[in-house]
């Protein structure tokens, strides 16, 4: 019999995770064995063992993103995690793979995109959501220029995105759980890297590089 593959779904939708739990029930390789809404549940779940894949939401209440799987990957170093998120820019998901997360994959992808990465993760190989992947490939080959924004810091390139989306800085303040003042700091931050005067110039740039519609 084929040993099959423990998952911690980490989401805090619980309706996201009955339902990939409902999907994953009809694939005779995996199991879920555990589930988490929150980081500090994930966290605590992992030092139990026993989990062969972490399937980690990109966004969770607290602490979550690049700052938990760069916790995770600290603390368990040999953990495999493949991120689910919303999120479709290159930037994140190298962001997010570079703070040691195993793959990377969209919340839109189909099924069997999504059950071949989690069969690729765990049998130890690195993934990619295939667009997303694509997309990167341009930009290396230098089909789609990338002036300055590989050097903001994931949550630069957050507020970034949400002041192109036309997102107040009280409403960012909101959606990331951080203070005016931070916010303000990291915008004069990213707005100094990328040479911006405003934030028109913001949303033209977010839409020149197909970052928003």
């Amino acid at each position: 019999m084929t040993k099959k593959i423990r998952l911690l779904i980490a989401d805090d939708h619980a309706i996201m995770r009955e339902g990939l739990k409902q999907l994953f029930a009809l694939a005779d390789d995996l199991q879920v064995v555990a589930e988490a809404e929150n980081g500090v549940m994930v966290l605590e779940r992992l030092q139990r063992g026993g989990v062969d894949l972490l399937l980690l939401d990109m966004n969770m209440p607290g602490v979550s993103g690049a700052d938990l799987v760069a916790l995770i990957h600290a603390q368990y170093p040999h953990q495999k995690m493949l991120v689910l998120s919303v999120h479709n820019e290159p930037q994140i998901a190298q962001h997010t793979l570079r703070a040691g997360a195993t793959g990377y994959l969209c919340k839109m992808c189909s099924l069997p995109t999504l059950l071949d990465a989690i069969r690729r993760v765990a049998g130890g190989l690195r993934f990619i959501d295939p667009q997303i992947a694509e997309r990167i490939a341009l930009e290396v080959s230098g089909l789609k220029q990338q002036p300055h924004q590989n050097t903001l810091t994931e949550r630069e390139f957050q507020i970034l995105l949400l002041f192109a989306r036309g997102a107040s800085v009280t409403r960012i303040a909101e959606t990331l759980s951080i203070s005016h003042k931070t916010v303000s700091t990291h915008k004069s931050r990213l707005m100094e890297k990328m040479g911006f005067s405003s934030n028109a110039e913001i949303v033209r740039f977010a839409v020149s590089q197909r970052l928003i519609e």
